[in-house]
């Protein structure tokens, strides 16, 4: 396969006004699409645990034309729960960012917990270059400075 990147990063989430506030209002991602989709018929039906009626699909946009995606299923509950980097599946997404610090003292200060408490992620020298938070669903996000490991 030849491939250009990744096309978007979609997430179920349990409460759509939680994580747009997540998301767009703290995080500063702008709301591109938000329409709601009849999951009844055609291929969707066959990728859903459960029968689900709608879907609600929100489209952020951060950077260049780089999409995450919300989903949420109105007037019905989740299954489930953010899940954790050593079970199976998406366990994380990632963005990198120009400030890692700065980033994760505003999320503090905005009542976001960081994995840890954001002093596990400090080096010697307390500079702290990536760590993750939870969104509002429990998903672990991670931010980095973009430097690999």
């Amino acid at each position: 396969m030849e491939s250009s990147g990744i096309s978007h990063i979609a997430v179920c989430v349990a409460d759509m006004d939680k994580s747009l506030a997540f998301y767009r209002d703290i995080l500063g991602m702008k709301v591109v699409k938000d329409f709601i989709e009849d999951t009844t018929t055609g291929g969707l039906t066959h990728t859903y645990a459960h029968k689900r009626n709608t879907r609600r699909n929100v489209y952020l946009e951060w950077g260049e034309k780089q999409f995450f995606v919300m989903t949420s299923h109105p007037g019905d509950e989740v299954d489930g729960s953010g899940i954790k980097l050593d079970q199976v599946g998406v366990s994380h997404v990632s963005f990198t960012v120009k400030d890692v610090r700065a980033l994760a003292d505003e999320l503090i200060a905005a009542g976001v917990e960081i994995a840890g408490g954001i002093e596990a992620f400090a080096d010697e020298n307390g500079n702290v270059r990536t760590f993750f938070a939870f969104d509002p669903s429990g998903i672990l996000v991670q931010f980095d400075s973009g430097i690999a490991a």
